[in-house]
């Protein structure tokens, strides 16, 4: 038997497969998957959480059909650990240096970019993006002077995930109204941040993110530095698919990195760097509330106070303190996940190569030393 873990950002049910950025498979994620056995077997911990991983990484990747997974994790506000195990592709080995195709944790990076550009007043959260970006598909919708960048990085649209190829973008819903997961609502938030600074967004990443906090082999693009770098994807039996790369920046997925830099991205956004105390205060607050999609049945039994949308992320609010933040992503051979407790100050960031990889993130995640509510939250996604 196979149980699933429902996760908010994945939902794939809710989703139309059909509609998928240009160059990119991505929807987007799928729910995490478990065996029992493996389950049961994931809760026999060694002493050391290293020392777990070490010793049960490689039989979970064989047994899975994952070729690798790069790991790294912070403790105390620091990047305490990274590692890699497996190959990045066939005769080769994954290494810490190794590039994954982080997709849909692309998200929350883009989001840090927006929210940083707020906090120095260069554009307002809550202010229409109409006059200074919109698409041309929506040229005959007024609805589109409705929206704002709060209500793109919180997935409130009205859009679908991607547009129709054959006939465009074009509201689903009214914004403001609901939830609905849209890459489109990225693009459309970044696209009007470049507008309204009148500079590139690849430019404002560099300017506002990665070159603050030396990710110097991050990039929404393809570079030269690929080379013999990339983590190539693989199906779900293990064979080998042609890695995505873009060509034009996409601000939802197809971002490449390593799992130690994503770890000090994800620093930089638990130590609220370069954000005004007034957004630092909103990302810690949930947007739109998710807890009847998500705690319905017995699934209430093991979830937080509260579970919602934030300012581009997932936000699990335990108890009066900070929340967790967590995100996932997939594409086509690949899986990734990423998580920030705030209150206990420890993240971590798991990216896979294989179509399998939502297999090991649970556990993985039962070897590392997290808040006993969140590893309950995820065991009681299974169904």
């Amino acid at each position: 038997m196979k149980y699933q873990i429902f996760s908010i950002l994945l939902c794939a049910a809710l989703f139309n497969a059909g509609c998928k950025p240009t160059n990119s498979s991505e929807g987007v994620a799928e729910p995490f998957s478990q065996t029992a056995d493996s389950v049961e077997q994931s809760n026999v911990l060694p002493k050391s959480t290293n020392e777990a991983i070490e010793t049960d990484m490689p039989r979970l990747l064989a047994e899975y059909k994952i070729p690798s997974v790069s790991i790294a994790t912070i403790k105390d506000g620091q990047v305490s650990w990274s590692e890699a195990y497996g190959e990045r592709k066939a005769g080769a080995e994954a290494s810490p240096d190794s590039l994954y195709n982080i997709a849909s944790l692309t998200k929350p990076i883009s989001a840090e970019i927006v929210l940083r550009l707020a906090s120095e007043g260069k554009l307002s959260l809550d202010e229409s993006m109409d006059p200074y970006w919109s698409d041309p598909d929506l040229k005959d919708d007024l609805r589109r002077k409705a929206l704002t960048p709060r209500i793109a990085l919180t997935h409130q649209t009205g859009f679908p995930n991607w547009r129709n190829s054959e006939t465009g973008l074009a509201f689903d819903r009214d914004p403001g109204t609901a939830w609905g997961y849209s890459g489109e609502g990225y693009q459309y938030v970044t696209n009007f941040a470049a507008a309204k600074v009148k500079k590139p967004f690849e430019k404002l990443a560099e300017d506002y993110l990665f070159d603050p906090i030396d990710m110097t082999t991050t990039s929404y693009t393809g570079q030269s530095w690929f080379e013999g770098r990339i983590a190539v994807p693989h199906d779900i039996n293990g064979s080998p698919l042609a890695p995505m790369v873009a060509d034009d920046y996409n601000a939802a997925d197809l971002v490449y990195t390593t799992a130690g830099e994503y770890a000090s991205f994800m620093v930089s956004v638990l130590n609220d760097e370069a954000v005004s105390p007034e957004i630092a205060i909103q990302r810690n607050q949930i947007q739109i509330s998710m807890v009847d999609m998500t705690c319905s049945g017995e699934k209430a039994q093991s979830c937080p106070q509260d579970v919602g949308f934030g300012l581009g992320w997932q936000l699990l609010m335990f108890d009066d303190g900070p929340p967790v933040m967590m995100h996932t992503g997939k594409d086509a051979g690949v899986f990734t996940f990423a998580f920030i407790d705030r209150g206990r100050k420890e993240d971590a960031v798991i990216l896979t190569n294989g179509e399998n990889g939502y297999k090991i993130i649970l556990p993985t995640i039962e070897r590392l030393d997290v808040r006993p509510e969140f590893l309950r939250f995820l065991r009681g996604q299974i169904e």
